[in-house]
C-alpha cells in the first residue's frame, strides 16, 4: 500500500466521480483505476462502487476513508518537519539525452519545489560515459542502461530499476508512405538506418537482436548525438531505432515524425537508476533519488512519456 493510492482513493470520494479526480490529479482514468483496483485487491475489500450520483464509497470504504486521511494528514506533518530542516548542499546527476528530453525540466521543477536549498549539478552524456563519471565519483547517482549487477565488493551498490522503454522505428513523416502502428525487425530490414555507433549502449542492444532475427541492418549513417541524428532523421536522410523519448525534444513531434513500435519483447532498453553506494550519499543526494522516482512514475502514469512500463515496485 502506497500514500498515493491513498490520496487517489480519497480524491476519488471526495469529488465522487473518476474521471473529475484523473482530470484533478492529472493523471489518465485507465492509470487511476488500475490503482484503485491494486489498493482493493491486497485489501481484500471493495472500496467504490458506481451510482446514480457517481462514484460512492461502500461501507469498507468509509470505513478506509477516515484511517485513510488521518493517514495522509500524519504523512504531510512529517513531510513538513522534514523539509523544515531544509536540506542543503549539492548533488550530481547524469541523464542519456533521450532520458533529459523528458526528464530535465520535471526534476529541475520538482527539486525547486521540494528542496530549494539543494543545488542540482544536471550532466547530460552517453551512458556509458557517465558509467565512468560515477566511477570516478564525480557524479553521486545516474540513469542508466541495461547494467549488469556489480561485482564482488563494488561501492556502486545502489541500482534501482526505473522502467523499460519500447523502442520505435522513427523516420519523417514528409516521407510518402505511411508506416503502420507495428513493425517487426525483419520489416526494418531494407530501411536506411540512422543509428549510434557501436560503443553506445543501444545499438550494442539493437545489433544483438537484429542478430538473433537474422536481420543485417542497411545502416546509413552513424551519430553519436541524439540531437544531430533526429536532425537527420527530419530532414529525410533516413530512419532511426530508438524510445519515443528522442522525439521529447520536438514540441511540433507529430508533425514532424511518425514512428512504429517494434514489435519484439527482447527489443525494450531498460532503465537503472544507479548511484553511489548508501554510506558515501549526502541526505540530499538520497531524497534527489525518490524524487527522481516520483518523476518517472508521474510522467508514466500521466501518459506524458509513452512507450514506458514502469519498474516502480520492482525496486
Amino acid at each position: 500500500m502506497e500514500l498515493r493510492q491513498l490520496r487517489y482513493f480519497v480524491r476519488i470520494v471526495e469529488l465522487g466521480s473518476m474521471s473529475r479526480a484523473a482530470l484533478d490529479l492529472d493523471l489518465v482514468q485507465s492509470a487511476l483505476s488500475q490503482q484503485i483496483s491494486r489498493l482493493e485487491g491486497e485489501l481484500s475489500a471493495r472500496l467504490l462502487q458506481r451510482s446514480s450520483r457517481g462514484v460512492v464509497a461502500t461501507e469498507a470504504g468509509m470505513a478506509f476513508l477516515h484511517e485513510a486521511q488521518l493517514t495522509l494528514r500524519h504523512a504531510d506533518q512529517a513531510v513538513r518537519v522534514t523539509r523544515q530542516a531544509r536540506l542543503s548542499g549539492t548533488v550530481s546527476v547524469g541523464l542519456a539525452p533521450t532520458t533529459a528530453a523528458m526528464l530535465d525540466l520535471p526534476l529541475m521543477r520538482a527539486m525547486r519545489e521540494r528542496y530549494p536549498d539543494v543545488r542540482l549539478h544536471l550532466v547530460e552524456g552517453l551512458s556509458g560515459h557517465l558509467t565512468t563519471m560515477l566511477s570516478a565519483r564525480t557524479l553521486d547517482m545516474a540513469i542508466l542502461f541495461d547494467r549488469r549487477p556489480p561485482g564482488p565488493g563494488s561501492r556502486l551498490a545502489q541500482e534501482r530499476p526505473l522502467m523499460d522503454e519500447d523502442i520505435f522505428l522513427i523516420c519523417t513523416r514528409a516521407r510518402p508512405e505511411k508506416i503502420p502502428a507495428t513493425l517487426t525487425l525483419a520489416d526494418v530490414a531494407h530501411e536506411p538506418l540512422i543509428l549510434p555507433t557501436g560503443t553506445h549502449g543501444l545499438r550494442h542492444t539493437l545489433d544483438a537482436a537484429l542478430a538473433r532475427a537474422g536481420v543485417c541492418p542497411n545502416v546509413v549513417l552513424e551519430i553519436d548525438s541524439l540531437s544531430m541524428l533526429m536532425a537527420a532523421v527530419d530532414a529525410g536522410l533516413g530512419s532511426t531505432l530508438q524510445p519515443r523519448a528522442a522525439v521529447g525534444r520536438f514540441p511540433d513531434a507529430g508533425q514532424r515524425f511518425q514512428w512504429a513500435r517494434i514489435d519484439d519483447s527482447e527489443v525494450r532498453r531498460s532503465n537503472i537508476l544507479c548511484s553511489l553506494s548508501e554510506e558515501e550519499l549526502s541526505s540530499a543526494a538520497i531524497a534527489t533519488k525518490m524524487v527522481i522516482r516520483d518523476c518517472v512514475q508521474t510522467l508514466v502514469e500521466n501518459g506524458s512519456w509513452s512507450g514506458v512500463t514502469s519498474r516502480y515496485h520492482d525496486s
